[in-house]
């Protein structure tokens, strides 16, 4: 059977299609004149096995109605054994309306007003306002930065568990802004640290379909007795086939004692009840998307291969960190000398481009920005031909 060629080098218009990159602009940005390289959705089609069954069930003139098929179901347990080697079962699985919506669910279940709740910035800026915006206290344990990576503080972890006593972690696995899967031993050691204290943590692992070159995405709740006690991990197909506006996340409960209470209180208020396009979308990516991913996959590691020569070629001054997981890429500024503002304003203002603003991540993103690579490459080289001009002006 031949097999399809996808292009990842078409440029497609996204105007006008409610698009969140593109009409976020000005609110975001205060001008939307730029490049949008900034919100984590890719800008490639989506695999047409996915728009064929949407297609296919909208052709049916009745839209009343619809309850998650087994198959549904399966095709997430099939998918997480097949692509990570996770066994997981039905009744350990529930629907969240989005992995943000599902953190917010757990905090709301079991922490209270007042409790802490444990991040590792730099890290994904909605873990903080989700713990600030429920009346939990936030406490940080931040990564430790070295030359051309991070590594995960386990010392102060210990220290700040032992000191402060939060409720719940929320652990990014891959971390995002920064694209690292952690290893085995360190998810071990977290779960290890985080029973002893009685902290729950909640695993986003929503790019963990992402992972590039041979590297293998290491779920939290695989790893050891004391991860699956303590465990909730959640997971979405939206980052990985680029369907986030069909609202299509998941989560997994292993412990009987955390998902019993939990669950029940999912199902009673319908929070785990998924709409007809989430499941159809979700089980068609899930079913005959893997081809298209792994093309996706190989483009955005040529492009992320590209930034780094790019840079080293004509803005040695810019370093990239190389992702691991994801079509995100942290970029380092801190040679240049500018104030946090400043930099937003030289990328924005003269460079044309609307990047996410370190800071937003945690005061130690101060000096950093991400960049969206999921992007056909001509858009890329552009982009950087004109952090090239702007860092020149200097």
């Amino acid at each position: 059977m031949t097999q399809t060629t996808y292009d990842f080098d078409k440029v497609i218009d996204r105007h006008g299609t409610c698009c969140t990159k593109l009409d976020g602009l000005d609110a975001m940005f205060g001008r939307h004149d730029v490049t949008a390289l900034w919100i984590a959705d890719l800008d490639f089609a989506v695999c047409p096995d996915i728009t064929a069954a949407l297609r296919h069930r909208l052709d049916h003139p009745v839209l009343g109605y619809s309850a998650a098929p087994d198959s549904y179901w399966q095709s997430i347990i099939d998918w997480q054994r097949r692509r990570h080697g996770l066994e997981i079962t039905r009744e350990e699985l529930s629907f969240v309306p989005g992995v943000v919506k599902g953190i917010a669910l757990a905090l709301n279940y079991f922490t209270c007003r007042g409790d802490k709740v444990l991040i590792q910035p730099p890290v994904y800026h909605p873990f903080k306002m989700v713990i600030e915006g429920n009346e939990r206290q936030v406490v940080e344990n931040p990564l430790i930065v070295g030359d051309g990576t991070y590594t995960m503080d386990l010392k102060g972890l210990t220290e700040t568990l032992e000191r402060e006593n939060p409720k719940m972690m929320i652990l990014c696995n891959p971390h995002n802004p920064i694209g690292l899967q952690w290893s085995a031993e360190t998810l071990a050691e977290v779960a290890r640290l985080c029973r002893a204290n009685g902290t729950i943590v909640v695993s986003d692992e929503i790019h963990g379909d992402l992972m590039l070159g041979d590297r293998k995405h290491i779920p939290f709740i695989s790893v050891s007795d004391d991860a699956r006690e303590v465990g909730i991990m959640l997971g979405a197909p939206s980052k990985t086939f680029n369907i986030p506006g069909l609202v299509s996340s998941w989560m997994v409960v292993k412990s009987p004692t955390l998902r019993a209470g939990f669950y029940h209180w999912l199902d009673v208020n319908e929070f785990n009840d998924p709409v007809m396009i989430s499941t159809i979308g979700a089980e068609a990516a899930y079913t005959h998307g893997e081809p298209w991913l792994n093309q996706m996959l190989d483009y955005v590691a040529g492009n992320i291969k590209f930034v780094n020569e790019y840079l080293a070629a004509n803005v040695p001054q810019v370093k990239a960190f190389t992702p691991e997981a994801s079509f995100l890429v942290w970029l380092d500024f801190r040679q240049l000398g500018l104030p946090q503002d400043q930099l937003m304003s030289l990328l924005l203002n003269k460079a044309h481009l609307a990047l996410n603003d370190g800071a937003m991540f945690g005061a130690q993103g101060v000096g950093f920005m991400r960049l969206n690579v999921g992007t056909p490459r001509c858009v890329l080289a552009a982009a950087l031909e004109h952090i090239r001009d702007a860092v020149n002006t200097l």
